[in-house]
């Protein structure tokens, strides 16, 4: 324990000698040309070699400021942000996460154990990466109360078995490792900006009849083609991120001009007559995880409020029953969440909460059924809970909201041909000219094959009659576009005040089982 304790203390003495000569002026050009003077010929010849090497480096860095990008051309840097990042690093590389695979101690699911340092995101990451992986999560158990975070969660495949790949560890350590992403990069957006290999446009704004089919056509006019894009609707709003490509080139836009001008046109396309104020376009920065983003800006264009009176189309059978209450003794928000199961529901409960700036101490998740039942031990990052009724209501349409957005209406068709420019302008139109609305969209292509997903319903949201799917298949192509009817969501029971402490007889016992550390807790 003091081994670590001083080597904690040396590396931190190495990241103040850092930031001091990161943050010290260069001499002046006077004085050094003055200690010139006085060295020999040789020495001199010396110093200048070093000089052109470190104003000329091979990477294509010009000046001194080039070695310390972070610390000179961050717009948003500031010198506590940055040594916080620094710090976690640190207490991440030394104390790198440790995962665990068990196939062994369930019958019917494999066992992921996940023990780290604690920081803020960490289990929004890690839930990221087993959803990304396609993972069921049938049960989990969290505790992050402290410096520490340690997760176990039940997962099976997408068919309900065990898992048999032998990276999923590996994948969940590269996650939290010290190379992973920023949490905070996840969440700035400016402007239009090229990406690595696409260029990522952002849309949010009012849903209208034909909203999609507009913004294709103009991106075609504009000779961009459209590699992926994933489109949600809620209450009223659309959300959506595409990925283009230059038609001619097939590379990413990066001309200022070009890029303005799809900029200005798709605004004026999202704003139509209604929404002259909070339509936006925007790209985010670097790499996007898509459904995180559209969670994201369906949050911050406040999908979650309630007074629209066009949000009547969602069943209110299906309506997540969402209860929050204080726990006094012990100073926490207890959230409870109950509603018909899918598979990226914790992913999407967990989003919302970290984009509130909440912090989940403790949470329980079983989905073993039909139904899924979620419990969250909150407060705020300042360690508070929730203070006011207003704050509570806001919360609960907020989860409410997340797993709303996240459920298709409609009837699913599925659309696989050979990918062309034009292709997404030219289905869409067909579906506004015979009265579809697209309430759901995912575009892949895979390949020379474009394989999309669209849901749709009539322009009043009710379900589209069959007459009108089959003419639209034929105009698009019986073997292109299929009909694949899902079934409609499980109605909850009648609603009831619940919680996770009237299954178990002790919190404390139970987490400790499904730790590993007791046998039982009968």
């Amino acid at each position: 324990m003091i081994l670590l304790l001083l080597l904690f203390l040396v590396q931190l003495r190495s990241l103040q000698n850092l930031w001091s000569r990161a943050t010290e002026p260069p001499p002046p050009q006077q004085t050094h040309s003055r200690k010139l003077k006085s060295e020999s010929k040789g020495a001199r010849k010396c110093r200048e070699r070093e000089q052109t090497h470190l104003s000329t480096d091979t990477s294509g860095l010009r000046s001194y400021e080039n070695f310390y990008p972070s610390f000179v051309e961050m717009d948003c840097w500031s010198p506590s942000l940055t040594m916080d990042d620094e710090f976690e690093k640190l207490v991440i590389r030394m104390n790198p996460p440790r995962v665990t695979v068990d196939n062994a101690s369930r019958r019917k699911a494999t066992l992921i154990k996940v023990d780290s340092a604690n920081r803020r995101g960490s289990l929004l990451e890690v839930v990221q990466v087993l959803t990304d992986l396609d993972l069921i999560i049938r049960r989990a158990y969290i505790s992050s109360d402290g410096e520490w975070f340690m997760d176990v969660f039940h997962v099976t495949d997408q068919h309900g078995n065990k898992l048999s790949e032998d990276d999923v560890a590996e994948q969940i350590k590269q996650s939290l490792g010290p190379r992973a992403l920023s949490f905070q990069s996840l969440r700035q957006s400016v402007g239009v900006q090229a990406a690595t290999q696409n260029t990522i446009i952002e849309l949010t704004g009012r849903d209208r009849p034909g909203l999609l089919s507009e913004v294709f056509a103009v991106l075609t006019d504009l000779k961009c083609n459209v590699v992926a894009a994933e489109v949600w609707t809620h209450n009223s709003r659309m959300a959506s991120v595409v990925y283009i490509t230059d038609e001619a080139t097939g590379l990413p836009i990066d001309h200022p001009d070009r890029l303005t001008e799809i900029k200005q046109l798709l605004l004026y396309v999202l704003k139509g007559d209604r929404d002259k104020w909070s339509a936006n376009t925007a790209v985010s920065v670097g790499s996007t995880h898509k459904e995180r983003r559209l969670h994201q800006m369906m949050y911050a264009d406040r999908d979650y409020d309630m007074d629209d009176a066009d949000c009547e189309s969602a069943s209110e059978r299906s309506k997540p029953l969402v209860t929050v209450e204080n726990c006094a003794d012990k100073g926490y928000t207890v959230v409870n969440l109950r509603c018909p199961d899918h598979p990226k529901l914790l992913f999407d409960a967990v989003c919302t909460l970290t984009d509130m700036q909440y912090v989940v101490y403790h949470a329980t998740v079983i989905a073993e059924g039909p139904e899924a039942y979620q419990e969250y031990y909150i407060r705020h990052m300042d360690g508070s809970p929730v203070s006011s009724e207003a704050e509570r209501q806001r919360l609960i349409h907020c989860l409410e909201a997340a797993i709303k957005r996240r459920i298709p209406e409609g009837i699913r068709l599925e659309l696989c041909s050979e990918d062309r420019v034009g292709l997404l302008s030219e289905v869409t139109r067909i579906f506004r000219e015979n009265g579809l609305s697209v309430t759901q969209a995912e575009v892949t292509t895979r390949g020379s094959q474009a394989v999309n997903v669209f849901y749709v319903t009539d322009v009043s949201g009710h379900p589209v009659k069959s007459e009108t799917i089959e003419v639209v298949r034929k105009e698009i192509g019986l073997t292109i576009l299929r009909v694949n009817e899902d079934a409609q969501s499980t109605p909850l029971q009648e609603h009831r005040r619940f919680s996770f402490g009237n299954l178990f007889r002790s919190r404390s016992e139970r987490f400790l089982y499904n730790l590993g550390l007791i046998k039982s807790y009968s």
